[in-house]
C-alpha cells in the first residue's frame, strides 16, 4: 500500500459535481453547485496549481421524486452509489501517489473521501465549514438533505445505508474531528463539545487568528493511530459580504486571508492526503468575479507543483 503522507506527492484535481444533497432553492430547480468545478475551470484552477486532470466522476440525476420529510435523507440510495464510485477513484490517485483536490458539489462528497480514506485506515478530518452539519435523527426531526447532515453521517450517525456502507461506519471517529469556522450559533455546539470535537469557531478564530487555528488542528490530528487527515472545505466559511454564493450565507465569517493562511497550514502539512471544496454556487456569481476570487485563494493556499 502507497504511504499517503509526504511532500512532494503531485497535485490530482478531481470533480465530483454531486447536487444530491441540497434542497432545491426553490420549487422546481435544482442547486447551482454542480456548477463549482467548471466555474473554477475556467478560472484556471487546474494549470494554476501545477496539477493532474484527473477528470470528472458524473453524478446521478437530481430528482426527489415523492419524498416527504420523514422519510429521511432523500437521494439517499444515489449519494450510497456515488460515494462507493467516488471512494475508487479516490483509491486510484492514492494508489498513484497523488494528492487529490476534489471539486464538488456539495457537501455530502464528503461521504464518499470518507469511505475512501476507512477503507485504508484510520484518518482524521479537518472540517472548515461555516456549520457543524451534524444534524442527525438524534437532535432533529428535520434530517433530509445530506449536505447539512454529512458530518454526523461520517462520524457514523444516521440511516444504515448512508452510515454503514461496505459496513465500515463510522468513517471518522468523533476523536479524530477538529471543527474550524463554525457560527457561533450553530445548534449543535454544545453536542460536539460533549463528544470532545475541539472546536474553532469563527469568534475564536477571528480572535486568535489562522495560525493558531492550524497549531491546534494540527496538533490535535497528528495524535497517535491516526494515518493522516483530509481537509473538508465549505466555502461558506467565509463571510458573507465576501462569499455569497452559497446556499446558506451568513455573517461573522472569516475573510480570503484567513482561508489562505488556514489552507496553506492544513492542506501543507505533510499528514494531509487530500482537500475537498464545496457549496459554491456560479448561478449566485453571474459576472464570475467571486469565483475569480475563490480560484485565486485556493490557488494560493494550496500546494502546488
Amino acid at each position: 500500500m502507497v504511504d499517503l503522507n509526504g511532500r512532494g506527492r503531485q497535485v490530482a484535481v478531481l470533480d465530483a459535481p454531486s447536487n444530491l444533497g441540497l434542497r432545491p432553492p426553490a420549487p422546481g430547480t435544482v442547486p447551482g453547485c454542480a456548477k463549482l468545478p467548471g466555474a473554477l475551470r475556467d478560472c484556471g484552477v487546474v494549470q494554476r496549481l501545477g496539477a493532474q486532470d484527473a477528470g470528472c466522476l458524473t453524478p446521478p440525476r437530481y430528482d426527489r421524486g415523492d419524498w416527504q420529510p420523514g422519510d429521511g435523507v432523500f437521494h439517499a440510495s444515489a449519494i450510497a452509489d456515488y460515494s462507493q464510485r467516488l471512494a475508487d477513484r479516490l483509491a486510484d490517485l492514492f494508489e498513484r501517489d497523488r494528492l487529490p483536490v476534489v471539486l464538488g458539489g456539495d457537501c455530502s462528497i464528503l461521504l464518499g473521501v470518507a469511505l475512501a480514506l476507512r477503507r485504508r485506515g484510520r484518518y482524521g478530518l479537518a472540517f472548515l465549514d461555516g456549520h457543524s452539519d451534524f444534524r442527525h435523527p438524534g437532535n432533529s426531526e428535520d434530517v433530509g438533505a445530506a449536505a447539512g447532515e454529512d458530518l454526523a453521517l461520517v462520524t457514523g450517525r444516521g440511516q444504515a445505508d448512508l452510515t454503514d456502507i461496505e459496513d465500515l461506519r463510522p468513517y471518522v471517529r468523533d476523536q479524530d474531528v477538529v471543527v474550524v469556522g463554525m457560527r457561533e450559533d450553530d445548534a449543535a455546539r454544545d453536542e460536539l463539545g460533549l463528544l470532545g470535537v475541539p472546536v474553532w469557531d469563527a469568534p475564536r478564530l477571528l480572535a486568535e487568528g489562522p495560525a493558531s487555528a492550524v497549531a491546534g488542528t494540527l496538533d490535535h490530528l497528528g495524535q497517535d493511530g491516526l494515518d493522516g487527515f483530509w481537509v473538508h472545505l465549505d466555502v461558506d466559511i467565509l463571510d458573507d459580504g465576501v462569499m455569497p454564493a452559497v446556499d446558506s450565507p451568513a455573517s461573522g465569517g472569516i475573510d480570503h486571508d484567513h482561508l489562505e493562511a488556514l489552507l496553506e497550514g492544513l492542506a501543507g502539512s505533510r499528514r494531509c492526503v487530500g482537500v475537498d471544496i464545496t457549496i459554491f454556487d456560479p448561478d449566485l456569481d453571474p459576472d464570475g468575479l467571486l469565483a475569480q476570487e475563490l480560484t485565486d485563494t485556493l490557488v494560493a493556499g494550496l500546494p502546488r507543483a
